[in-house]
């Protein structure tokens, strides 16, 4: 496989540049086993549909064609877009403030794995792998409390999941 080198301009990056130096979507670190392509997550409707919308020139058209997203002039998230209609995002400044943002990737996770998923590999890969397994442990709450598919037991644990890229669809 050849490098690719990505140059981003949006609104959070300016002539952030950096490589993808694995296959799209391969060789994924062995702990790291998401559910969800970033792809299926925007086309389920993650993030009130506000999440990437200036970065469609960053990543494949493909990821775009079907995901639910607010219109460019909205900044508002709108819940009803979600897959479960419910809010599970805390604001960046939150995130922010807690010191889970790298300079790298000043959208969160999210733009982490679609880097990642892209064929990105960083300085950052470890710790965001490590956050994710974390968030595991709502599948077990889930699977303790709530029968099968039962989507209006725990909807916005249901929703984090998924923007963790784990399928509680299928919990």
């Amino acid at each position: 496989m050849r490098a690719k080198v990505v140059t981003v301009n949006d609104r959070m990056q300016k002539n952030y540049i950096y490589t993808c130096v694995k296959p799209v979507g391969k060789n994924f670190d062995p702990q790291f086993k998401p559910d969800l392509t970033p792809r299926q997550m925007l086309g389920l409707g993650v993030f009130g549909g506000v999440y990437l919308r200036d970065c469609v020139k960053e990543f494949p058209a493909s990821w775009f064609a079907k995901a639910k997203m607010q219109k460019h002039s909205v900044y508002k998230s709108d819940p009803e877009l979600n897959f479960f209609k419910v809010n599970a995002s805390q604001p960046l400044s939150v995130w922010k403030n807690k010191g889970w943002i790298h300079k790298d990737d000043p959208r969160g996770w999210f733009q982490w794995y679609c880097r990642y998923y892209m064929g990105r590999r960083c300085a950052d890969d470890e710790r965001q792998i490590k956050r994710w397994k974390a968030i595991s442990r709502h599948i077990y709450q889930l699977t303790y409390n709530c029968r099968s598919r039962d989507f209006l037991c725990r909807p916005t644990q249901r929703q984090a999941l998924l923007h963790w890229a784990y399928d509680s669809r299928k919990m």
